[in-house]
């Protein structure tokens, strides 16, 4: 009896080390999964030294490399650990405001006070019964994050382990469910925000649009149930992010634990992807598992069901990798890092890189304006993108260009803008449309001094139509009209700048005849009719408030739908007829042409209909700011887009 004890504790405690040797065993040669598992005879081999440098040379599946030992010692250039206390809400309890913590790496070198250096930034979530900094309590797994900076396998980074818990969370398997169903609504209005506020990442400001538009040097991953939020942020927040580590997990959008209902999350993803257009504006999942991790079979059931529709999610967009050996475990969650992060930003710094390649090699400040306009680039239409009328312009090149009647010139801008236009249509995309036929321009040869320019958002989305002031003597295009066109379509819009006749009649005859292009070529331009917009400032705004109100066959065309909403800018009209649509403006107290006051009794009137109606007055601002950058009416054109939401009709 006494020998078949001890013959039995020995076999234990064998079975106990080979159990630690394989957890630790990570230089073992790759082999092949067993029937139940994803097949990968195919998969090329990785390199046992370093992880594959680029999307294009690995195999959809395959197994990770393992980490190299010296990747888990100290590095020579450690980065830092912050803690970062936010405000936000108890989304799955009463909605009451609570404070959370999330902690923050930043690389080696990192200077708080260099705000032109900017960083990617990858969020992480825990496992069930996690917390915040989980992913730098483990000292090796933030050894392998230096030494990855270090040795050049990826750009310096901003990691963010955060949790879905709060104060008030229950921890127990159940009510973290909740928790993590709701965390989407934590990460967009006050993790990310209070995080890139404060951390210098792609996001130039902190709105909303400006979020969306850093999407491609943003990336979240998670293990476990961190890996099943991982899988919830790419059914909710694609729009702010491009790259998706699911560790040890599928998506539960539908089921739970036990009830994973595989096709029919799978069924959602795809039709998500098709939806959002996201084969074109980019995204990338890897999808990780070990072949001993104890809840391994939802992650390959999800990855075979992924992999079976390739034509939509091919390897691009796709891969599906795991760890020969590996448990549940952080050992794992550690190699999937080494292997993951190499492969994230790469399209993102390539674009940057072309972006700015672009920039110098086109134009800057010191161009002149005269090249522009004469750029074969642009065919005859190169001089509408300046002032036809030019005595009421002064300057020589993008960087001293001045506007009768305007403030805040932003050369910046005034370079992205023709910069935007030319590479748009070097690449063949048409960004000026007559508006007039060769005939009509015949007749009335001013009528050639028109047209649209495009600055193309979303295949399918709404359109805004943009007119610039000028006092009906000149179009300010540079400054009061390109500038919320392009921000308007970065947001996903199509948006259209109106170079007009001078004259209140024969502007508004033009913006009538717009108005009909776009709804006549609305197939062939790709734009969704309903709930358009006009936006105007000055005199472009009386443009835009007149043909709200009095409509397009008031104007020599057909009738056409009323805007949802018309945004009427520093304007000193004061008419209200009662039929005006749902009105935004903004104007500053200091405004010497257009009275604030005035502005807000016009307002009021129209409010005191029951139609929409909303004034943005800036205290000290003078007429003609514009989108107001650097001013405190930086972010109108955010509010005066939500305003148009929320009048919209057909959402």
């Amino acid at each position: 009896m006494k020998r078949l004890i001890l013959l039995l504790f020995v076999l234990i405690v064998v079975c106990i080390l080979a159990s630690w040797a394989r957890v630790s065993d990570q230089t073992k040669q790759q082999t092949k999964q067993n029937e139940s598992e994803v097949s990968s005879e195919d998969t090329k081999e990785p390199s046992e030294d370093a992880p594959s440098a680029n999307k294009e040379t690995i195999e959809q599946t395959g197994y990770t490399t393992a980490v190299p030992s010296s990747y888990e010692t100290a590095s020579d250039h450690p980065g830092t650990v912050t803690r970062l206390d936010y405000d936000s809400k108890d989304y799955v309890g009463n909605g009451t405001a609570i404070t959370k913590t999330a902690y923050v790496y930043t690389p080696y070198g990192y200077d708080e006070n260099d705000e032109d250096t900017r960083y990617n930034i990858v969020y992480l979530m825990h496992g069930w019964g996690g917390h915040a900094g989980e992913y730098f309590e483990y000292i090796s797994t933030k050894n392998v994050f230096d030494h990855l900076i270090e040795n050049g396998d990826i750009p310096p980074v901003i990691i963010v382990s955060a949790t879905f818990y709060n104060k008030n969370s229950n921890t127990d398997f159940s009510s973290s469910i909740a928790e993590f169903r709701q965390f989407h609504r934590d990460f967009e209005e006050n993790l990310m925000p209070a995080v890139e506020e404060r951390f210098h990442t792609y996001a130039k400001s902190v709105s909303d649009a400006d979020l969306k538009a850093s999407r491609d040097h943003r990336a979240f991953g998670g293990f476990s149930l961190g890996s099943v939020t991982t899988w919830l942020q790419f059914c909710y927040d694609t729009d702010y992010i491009r790259y998706f580590l699911p560790m040890s997990g599928s998506c539960w959008y539908y089921g739970t634990y036990g009830d994973f209902q595989i096709e029919r999350n799978v069924d959602f993803i795809e039709q998500l992807v098709k939806d959002n257009d996201l084969d074109e504006r980019g995204y990338f999942i890897y999808h990780a598992v070990g072949t001993q991790d104890a809840v391994k079979s939802q992650s390959i059931n999800m990855a075979e069901e992924m992999l079976e529709r390739s034509d939509v999610f091919t390897p691009e967009h796709y891969v599906f990798y795991q760890k020969d050996g590996g448990y549940h475990d952080f050992d794992a969650v550690q190699e999937y890092l080494y292997n993951a992060l190499p492969l994230f930003f790469l399209e993102s710094d390539k674009n940057l890189a072309n972006s700015d390649a672009a920039q110098a090699a086109f134009y800057t400040k010191d161009t002149r304006i005269a090249d522009v306009q004469n750029d074969s680039a642009f065919g005859d239409y190169g001089r509408l993108i300046f002032p036809v009328n030019n005595g009421f312009m002064s300057g020589t090149t993008l960087g001293n260009l001045s506007l009768t009647w305007y403030n805040y010139i932003d050369p910046d801008m005034t370079v992205e803008i023709c910069n935007y236009m030319r590479d748009h249509a070097e690449s063949g995309d048409t960004i000026f449309y007559d508006i007039y036929t060769e005939g009509e321009k015949k007749a009335d040869p001013a009528k050639r001094d028109t047209g649209l320019f495009f600055f193309r958002g979303d295949p399918g989305a709404k359109f805004a139509v943009v007119n610039a002031g000028g006092g009906f003597a000149y179009v300010g295009a540079m400054h009061d009209s390109f500038p919320h066109a392009l921000e308007l379509s970065k947001m996903g819009f199509n948006a259209f700048a109106l170079i007009y006749r001078p004259g209140a009649q024969t502007a508004c005859e033009d913006l009538a005849r717009a108005i009909a292009f776009v709804f006549e070529h609305a197939d062939e331009l790709e734009v969704d009719t309903s709930d358009y917009s006009l936006w105007g400032g000055s005199a472009g705004a009386r443009m835009a408030a007149w043909l709200g109100n009095y409509g397009t066959e008031s104007f020599g065309e057909a009738a056409y739908p009323r805007p949802a909403a018309v945004i009427v800018n520093y304007t000193g009209l004061s008419e209200v007829t009662g039929y005006e649509p749902p009105t935004y403006s903004a104007v500053g107290t200091s405004d010497g042409i257009a009275s604030y006051r005035t502005m807000e009794r016009r307002i009021n009137a129209i409010n005191s209909t029951g139609t929409d109606a909303m004034i943005e007055v800036f205290q000290g601002l003078p007429h003609g700011f514009g989108l107001g950058t650097g001013t405190v009416a930086e972010d109108w054109l955010e509010r005066a887009v939500t305003f148009w939401e929320h009048n919209m009709k057909n959402e």
